[in-house]
């Protein structure tokens, strides 16, 4: 017999699967604390709201920046709030989150409904049945179920880290491609000029043909070299675009005209590996994927076993059509399943090669963690010693010339 201890736990299980509910604002305010100085500097960028009326004031504010020259930090907050990619990743948040309230939900009873006749009696029937494995584990899948949640959240939130990164690369890209272009404009003016001068000084005889054509020459290629930097400046323009998630007028914004100040001090490579680790949404989603794998193993094979086990309540009342007394019969049943051809083992195979790949994916992504940050690092201390260059030495030597 069950005893009252027992009911009383599985009594309170029923009662937190009939309160559990989705999350009002699918989730974002946990992603938005999990990306909290993730994003570059923006501290607590607003993300896509889901109420219309949030939606509309968003609208409102990306307006106000671009109509004014974008910087970087409000091309990151209209990424943010307009990514359709972002959206979308964030409404597949909400769609687990009400899948994990359906998964630990119980099932519903189910009530089967019979009347029997013949010459001498009428009996009708009345059982209501419910699965009793949904129940007895109810606790462990809630757990197993917050457990993945989590791990969709903390892929969410490593999105949101991505793209606020991806568009700060985006908008150094095409501010660096229009100041570039903007320079070939001046080297295709000073080469007009010098293609003019070139053509009064031979048609007056101080210049040869060869004097002339070489400067016509000189005033091609930079025509060409221009028409290159306006590619690539509309290029990258398009990729930013793509990250802001605008098009049409939205995309007639004006780009700030300065790339940000290099930094007076490079940062450090010491404990970048062990801060990657520490510190990536990725890898932390990998081990808590591994964790639930680990755990749900345990559970695989009586699942595939038991898990069909049922508990019916029945109440069928018998009737005598001649003298109309009625006999009534209660009883219950309990239905469970034999194991005479699938005794689980294919189930406890699967597990086991499910923690196999989880433990082989959280060790690719902590090694990818390792290689990736020790690369970022190079590139930047690389593009960081090349600007300096280019700016205290190559930059002036240009302006001589060019004078």
């Amino acid at each position: 017999m069950i005893s009252t201890h027992r009911l009383s736990v599985l009594a309170a299980a029923a009662l937190l699967a009939g309160c559990a509910s989705v999350s009002p604002d699918g989730l974002r305010s946990d992603v938005t604390s999990l990306t909290a100085g993730r994003t570059g500097g923006v501290a607590q960028a607003a993300l896509p709201a889901m109420d219309p009326s949030a939606r509309a004031k968003a609208q409102q504010s990306i307006d106000g920046w671009l109509a004014q020259p974008l910087t970087q930090d409000a091309a990151v907050r209209i990424a943010l709030l307009n990514n359709p990619g972002l959206q979308a990743r964030l409404a597949a948040l909400g769609v687990a989150d009400a899948e994990r309230v359906q998964a630990i939900s119980l099932p519903n009873p189910h009530l089967t409904l019979g009347r029997f006749t013949n010459s001498q009696e009428r009996e009708i029937e009345r059982t209501l049945a419910f699965g009793l494995m949904d129940l007895i584990t109810l606790p462990w899948r809630t757990q197993r179920e917050a457990e993945r949640l989590q791990i969709a959240t903390l892929q969410a939130a490593q999105d949101v880290v991505q793209l606020a990164a991806d568009t700060r690369r985006a908008w150094l890209r095409a501010v660096a491609a229009e100041q570039v272009a903007a320079t070939h404009d001046r080297m295709v003016e000073a080469a007009e000029v010098g293609a003019e001068l070139a053509r009064r000084m031979a048609q007056v005889g101080n210049w040869s043909r060869l004097q002339q054509a070489r400067e016509q020459a000189v005033l091609h290629e930079a025509n060409s070299q221009r028409a290159r930097a306006r590619l690539a400046a509309a290029t990258a323009r398009e990729d930013l675009n793509r990250r802001l998630g605008v098009w049409g007028a939205q995309a007639q914004y004006q780009l700030a005209a300065q790339l940000p100040p290099l930094s007076a001090t490079a940062l450090p490579a010491d404990g970048i590996e062990a801060t990657a680790l520490r510190e990536r949404l990725d890898v932390q989603a990998a081990r808590r994927q591994l964790d639930t794998q680990a755990v749900r193993q345990g559970w695989s094979r009586a699942g595939a076993v038991f898990g069909d086990i049922g508990l019916a309540y029945s109440r069928n009342i018998a009737t005598d059509r001649a003298t109309g007394s009625s006999d009534i019969k209660r009883g219950w049943e309990i239905e469970l399943p034999l194991p005479l051809f699938d005794w689980g083992g294919a189930a406890r195979t699967r597990a086991q090669a499910e923690v196999e790949q989880s433990a082989a994916q959280l060790q690719d992504t902590a090694v990818r963690a390792r290689s990736e940050v020790r690369a970022a690092w190079l590139t930047y201390r690389t593009a960081l010693d090349l600007a300096r260059q280019q700016q205290a030495e190559v930059v002036p030597l240009r302006q001589l010339i060019s004078d």
